[in-house]
């Protein structure tokens, strides 16, 4: 499973997208509610689609952090507002994935804060979080966004803050906080966003993709 995702993402460097590749959601126990924003990784997907030029498949992917196709993925998503809780063998899984070359992207919908924090801590316990600089790559793709992630939702009137775990010199988890971009990219009714707001969740979401996709 670790070689595919290695040819995987020597594809994608060259931006020679593959056809039909696939993004994840990831499904966690504990109670919290994985499955929060449906429509979100479609969006996601078709505003790449459309603005990058990539042939990512319409429909996303669901995996649990234990399962061996985790590695097929290239980038994995995980939201939700609750409790989540990494056995020893997921976070066992999980890390090999992302040492392996793989990509989490974490979105707060509010309440997931002490909750990852704690889980990440069992598939790193050696590093620890950091906010990224509004110079870090990530927010100077396609898109630059120079002061950071744009704040969609209000939460507790905080700033957004862009967080990462760097293994080895490489991104492999990024952690957006007060910021809920996951929200952002669902349809614009649900959650009654200005067209304004809609578009810069998708333009940043877009830029993390591209930003996973071009990793050396």
């Amino acid at each position: 499973m670790k070689k595919i995702l290695f040819l995987i993402l020597i594809t994608l460097t060259n931006l020679s997208f593959s056809q039909n590749l696939k993004i994840a959601l990831l499904k966690y126990n504990g109670g919290g509610d994985w499955y929060a924003n449906p429509t979100s990784l479609p969006n996601l997907i078709k505003f790449c689609n459309k603005n990058l030029k990539t042939d990512i498949a319409p429909e996303n992917a669901t995996v649990t952090p234990d399962d061996p196709q985790i590695f097929n993925y290239p980038f994995v998503h995980i939201t939700g507002h609750g409790n989540i809780i990494f056995s020893k063998t997921e976070a066992e899984n999980l890390r090999n994935y992302l040492i392996a070359g793989g990509f989490l992207h974490i979105s707060d919908n509010y309440g997931l804060d002490k909750y990852i924090r704690r889980e990440m801590k069992k598939v790193f316990p050696e590093l620890k979080f950091v906010e990224l600089p509004f110079s870090y790559p990530i927010y100077h793709q396609k898109y630059n966004f120079n002061k950071g992630l744009p704040k969609i939702h209000k939460h507790d009137g905080k700033p957004a803050q862009g967080f990462g775990i760097i293994y080895k010199n490489r991104l492999v988890v990024f952690y957006d906080y007060q910021c809920d971009l996951g929200d952002g990219w669902e349809d614009i009714t649900v959650h009654n966003d200005t067209p304004e707001k809609h578009l810069q969740a998708l333009k940043m979401g877009a830029n993390i993709i591209e930003y996973v996709f071009n990793q050396k």
